[in-house]
C-alpha cells in the first residue's frame, strides 16, 4: 500500500493499492467523524460501515464507488482534518477521491454518457469561443426552456436538463481589455496580471471590468498575459490526470516571467485560483509552477493587501452603497485559507456584511452532471434556507458557478464583491 496523493508515484493508478488506501482512509473517517455534515460522502461511508457493524475491510467496490462519486471537490474536509499531512496518518480526503476519479480514467470504466460530458465540460475555451461569437443561439439553445434541446444534451451528454447554465456574453473580456482606452495610472503602487479564466473570459466579462477599475482608481496597473487559457480544472476533476498537465504547463510557461518580476497574478474566481495556488506545484512538480502559484491571489485578497501593507486603498465612496449585504463565502475561497476577504472589503465600504458558508452543489462540473443533480439541490438547499434567513439588501459571492445556483434557487441577482465596490465608487456598469 502506497499512501499517496502524488499523481507521478508508480503506484497512483495502481487499483489494487487505491483500494487498500481507501479503506485505511475510510476507517480513520469513520473513527472520526468531524466531517459528517460537510457533504453526502461521510453519511454514506459511515452508514455503510455501520450497517456492517464498523467492518470497514467489508466494503464492496461499488459501496466505496458510491462515497467517490458523492465527493464534488469542495475541499472543505481537509480544512477541518485533524490528520492531515504531516500528521503520519497522512490523511487527504479530497486528494484521494482525485486519486480514484483518475484510477477510473486510466482504467476506462466510465460510461459513455460520462466520457461525452467529460469532453465537453473540459473543453471550455473552445465552447466558450464558439459561444460567445454566436451568444444568441448559444443561450436559447442552453436555456432550460428549450426543452428538447436540453433533453437531447441530458440524453447524450449527461447533463442535467433543468440545470441552469451560465449564459455567454456578446464579447470575450480579453477583447474588451484590448480595444479600451488605457488610462494613465497615478502614483501606480503595483502592477497587476490579471488571468481572466473561462469565467470572466467568455461568460462574465463586467466582473474583469469591474476588477480592472478598482485595481486602476487604487493605483494598480493592469495586464492581460498572452497564452493562457482555461486553468484545467474540469480536466483534473474528472480524472484526466494528462490533459491537465497539459493544460497547467502552457499557463505556468505564460505566467512565470511576471511572477518572478514581482507582479501579482489576480484571478477572480475561486475553483480557479485555488487550481493555480495548490494544484499546479503538486501535478507538475516544478520550480516555475511554485513560483506561480506563490504569485497568485483572489481580486479582494490582494486589495486587501494593498490596503494593509501598501499605504490603503481610496476610501472615498461617492456611489451607491448597500446598506446590508449577504455574502456567499464560497467552497474553493474557504478552502485555502486566507481569511474572508471579500467581506472585509464589503465592511470598508461601511455595509453590514452577513456571512453565509454553505455550498451551493455545484462545485466545478459536479452539479450539472444528470446523475447528481437531485444530490445537488439537497446539498444546495443549506445554502438557500441561509440566505432566506439573511437580512442582506444585495447578494454577493466570489464564484460565477455558485452565483448562477443561487439566482436559479432564489431568484436573486448575485454580484461578485468587487462589482459592489465598483458601484460604490461611482464606476459605470460596463455591460
Amino acid at each position: 500500500m502506497a499512501t499517496t496523493y502524488d499523481p507521478s508515484h508508480p503506484r497512483y493508478f495502481d487499483e489494487k493499492d487505491l483500494r487498500s488506501e481507501l479503506t485505511r482512509v475510510f476507517d480513520l473517517c469513520h473513527g472520526c467523524r468531524l466531517c459528517l455534515h460537510l457533504c453526502p460522502s461521510f453519511p454514506t461511508l459511515f452508514n455503510f460501515i455501520d450497517a456492517r457493524d464498523g467492518d470497514v475491510k467489508g466494503l464492496t467496490v461499488g459501496e466505496q464507488d458510491r462515497v467517490i462519486d458523492e465527493c464534488y471537490q469542495c475541499k472543505l474536509c481537509y480544512n477541518k482534518c485533524p490528520y492531515v499531512p504531516p500528521h503520519e496518518w497522512e490523511l487527504d480526503f479530497p486528494r484521494l477521491m482525485m486519486r480514484a476519479n483518475a484510477v477510473k480514467k486510466q482504467s476506462k470504466r466510465q460510461s459513455p454518457s460520462e466520457r461525452i460530458a467529460d469532453q465537453l465540460l473540459s473543453r471550455t475555451d473552445l465552447l466558450g469561443s464558439v459561444s460567445v461569437r454566436f451568444s444568441g443561439l448559444a443561450n436559447r439553445a442552453l436555456s432550460t426552456e428549450s426543452v428538447l434541446i436540453r433533453r437531447s444534451m441530458e440524453k447524450l451528454m449527461g447533463i442535467a436538463s433543468q440545470r441552469v447554465l451560465p449564459p455567454y456574453a456578446k464579447q470575450r473580456f480579453s477583447q474588451w481589455f484590448k480595444s479600451r482606452m488605457k488610462p494613465f495610472i497615478e502614483n501606480r503602487r503595483a502592477k497587476a496580471v490579471v488571468y481572466p479564466t473561462c469565467f470572466i473570459e467568455y461568460q462574465e466579462p463586467a466582473i474583469g471590468k469591474d476588477l480592472v477599475s478598482v485595481y486602476e482608481k487604487n493605483g494598480i496597473e493592469c495586464s492581460l498575459p498572452e497564452g493562457v487559457k482555461c486553468c484545467g480544472a474540469p480536466w483534473l476533476h474528472s480524472g484526466d490526470v494528462m490533459q491537465f498537465k497539459k493544460a497547467a504547463e502552457k499557463n505556468v510557461m505564460a505566467l512565470v516571467a511576471q511572477a518572478r518580476m514581482g507582479n501579482p497574478i489576480i484571478v477572480a474566481q475561486p475553483t480557479c485560483a485555488y487550481v493555480v495556488k495548490r494544484d499546479y506545484p503538486l501535478y507538475l512538480q516544478t520550480k516555475e509552477a511554485k513560483d506561480v502559484a506563490a504569485a497568485t491571489f483572489d481580486a479582494a485578497e490582494f486589495l486587501m493587501d494593498v490596503h494593509r501593507n501598501r499605504g490603503g486603498i481610496n476610501l472615498e465612496f461617492v456611489g451607491e452603497v448597500p446598506e446590508s449585504v449577504t455574502y456567499h463565502a464560497p467552497c474553493h475561497l474557504q478552502a485555502q485559507n486566507v481569511g474572508f476577504k471579500s467581506r472585509d472589503l464589503l465592511k470598508l465600504l461601511g455595509t453590514k456584511v452577513t456571512v453565509v458558508s454553505k455550498c451551493s452543489g455545484i462545485d466545478g462540473t459536479w452539479g450539472y452532471r444528470k446523475e447528481n443533480y437531485d444530490l445537488s439541490m439537497k446539498v444546495a438547499s443549506g445554502l438557500v434556507k441561509a440566505i432566506e434567513k439573511s437580512d442582506g439588501e444585495t447578494m454577493a459571492g466570489d464564484c460565477h458557478l455558485a452565483n448562477t445556483a443561487i439566482t436559479e434557487e432564489t431568484e436573486r441577482k448575485v454580484f461578485h464583491p468587487i462589482q459592489i465596490v465598483a458601484r460604490a465608487y461611482g464606476i459605470k456598469d460596463e455591460k
